[in-house]
């Protein structure tokens, strides 16, 4: 490969450059946390980054933290923050798993490991 030529399957941006640099989300999402879109009047994405669109689009069926990283092909720590970014603006909506006594939740479990199996 000759010197400014980028590998296909390589992005053309650092993935941190759409999170304005930041790596952490506002606060925890655990990667099987599911998100879901809010239901909108109108579908006017113009303030939103192209990856924000497309996460919110995604999210019209339920979608794992870690499916919304996969599907975008961004790495974990960028879909954390871009989806936390959408839920302060009250454009998705988590569902957070609820542990009991420190273990999960054999239904989620079995919600994950399904989605994992369709891609």
């Amino acid at each position: 490969m000759r010197p400014g030529e980028a590998e296909e399957d390589e992005p053309l941006f650092r993935p941190y450059a759409v999170t304005g640099g930041r790596s952490e989300p506002r606060y925890h999402l655990a990667m099987e946390t599911l998100v879901s879109s809010v239901t909108l009047m109108s579908d006017d994405y113009t303030l939103l980054s192209p990856e924000q669109e497309s996460i919110i689009v995604l999210c019209r069926s339920v979608r794992s933290v870690a499916e919304i990283s996969a599907l975008l092909r961004v790495p974990l720590g960028v879909a954390r923050v871009l989806i936390a970014d959408l839920a302060d603006e009250g454009l998705v909506r988590l569902h957070m798993p609820q542990l009991d006594q420190g273990q999960p939740d054999a239904n989620l479990l079995e919600r994950v490991l399904s989605g994992l199996r369709r891609l």
